[in-house]
């Protein structure tokens, strides 16, 4: 990746932000039990946490990427920043699990836009030609945050408690926005760009252009990749703990290969891109999903944890290369609305990750873990047949 020290700079700051706000959602997951038992609730009820963050986060990213591309998107990555850092910290101090549930959306609803809106602020930078793989160093650092935080939380959890994983990452937020405040404004450098002006038409009239343009089998895309792999990734934490007896220490180290695999996908996915192109990309996340979905069948069949490093590794390494890879397309969507185009992407994928948590507990409640991963497969075959071909639609007439 040819960039200048200033583009460097950009990108890994906002690849901390993004880090934070992924750990802030993924650390909760092998903490579930934790939470369950000290509220006084049962660990498939406490999965709400979960969902409580996810849905705002994504519904809410059109909106903070709208807002960043009308008022720029430096000052709006200050504001979430912030609310997010207050948000965490008032987690860490709700007393049942209705406040805490509320205290999750509010926290949802601030981060938002840290993804959709950096992901804009790169593509400005940085400029078309090198935006993919920066976009893709950007996500490989933002979910190792995801990954690594798993085992975080749950070792801090292990030793403390998990209102203290919440103070903790509460802090890492105040971190991140301290950074972020040393980027120099649009107006101060000749690489970015200032706040776009406004477009045509209303909020939704716009983003529905978008969504369901030429560009639509992206974002149809997006929404079942959120439903997979982090609605599948969310139960890890409980399903070691249910299945194979890990404590939260144990169960948050295996799953902190999902974020090496994400820093390890991310600074290889430029070269897959350039090897076998986008479609090539996705294709080849996609089929790592699936080996994902084999190796927490093999876990459910003989209660052994070994090969659940196979899935969370795989899981990591099949999102980093589709979810950055659709956003870096959703781009040429609007040139002019780039924020509004990711947001979108967000949406999909995370409100997807909300849905896929949602109704995955009510498969695990009804079939158990096979039928979570039967129907997680099943989807993501029909991503892999369906969506290839809707994307090589797009190729060719692109082209």
């Amino acid at each position: 990746m040819n960039l200048s020290s200033e583009q460097k700079r950009v990108v890994y700051t906002l690849g901390f932000c993004g880090l934070v706000s992924a750990a802030d959602n993924w650390f909760v997951s092998p903490a579930l039990p934790a939470i369950a038992n000290a509220l006084g609730v049962a660990a498939s009820a406490a999965t709400v946490v979960l969902t409580a963050y996810l849905v705002p986060y994504g519904l809410l990213q059109p909106v903070c990427g709208t807002l960043g591309d009308r008022f720029g998107r430096l000052r709006v990555l200050h504001v979430i920043v912030a609310g997010l850092a207050a948000g965490t910290f008032l987690c860490a101090v709700a007393p049942t699990l209705p406040l805490l549930v509320l205290a999750r959306v509010l926290t949802g609803c601030f981060a938002a836009g840290i993804i959709a809106v950096s992901q804009a602020h790169v593509g400005d930078v940085v400029g078309p030609e090198r935006r993919g793989a920066a976009v893709g160093v950007l996500m490989g650092i933002t979910f190792t945050g995801q990954g690594l935080s798993s085992g975080l939380g749950g070792i801090i959890t292990d030793l403390m408690s998990w209102r203290a994983a919440f103070a903790c990452f509460g802090a890492l937020a105040l971190v991140a926005l301290a950074l972020l405040w040393r980027l120099p404004h649009p107006e101060e450098s000749t690489d970015g760009q200032g706040a776009a002006p406004a477009q045509q038409g209303g909020f939704f009239i716009r983003a529905a252009r978008i969504f369901f343009g030429t560009y639509r089998a992206i974002f149809f895309v997006a929404c079942t990749t959120g439903v997979v792999f982090l609605g599948v990734y969310g139960f890890m934490g409980t399903f070691l703990a249910e299945r194979c007896g890990l404590g939260s220490t144990q169960a948050g180290l295996i799953m902190m290969l999902y974020g090496v695999m994400c820093l390890v996908g991310g600074t290889v996915s430029g070269r897959i891109g350039a090897a076998r192109g986008p479609r090539g990309v996705i294709l080849v996340g996609e089929v790592s999903g699936l080996v994902a979905i084999v190796a927490l069948a093999i876990v459910t069949a003989t209660g052994a944890w070994q090969p659940a490093l196979l899935a969370a590794g795989a899981l990591g390494f099949g999102y980093i290369l589709t979810q950055p890879t659709l956003v870096s397309l959703s781009m040429d969507a609007d040139p002019a609305q780039t924020g509004l185009c990711t947001g979108l992407i967000g949406l999909g994928v995370f409100a997807g990750g909300g849905v896929g948590s949602s109704l995955g507990g009510q498969l695990v409640a009804l079939g158990g873990y096979d039928a979570l991963w039967l129907a997680a497969g099943v989807l993501l075959v029909a991503q892999l047949v369906l969506g290839g071909y809707a994307l090589a639609r797009l190729a060719c007439r692109a082209s």
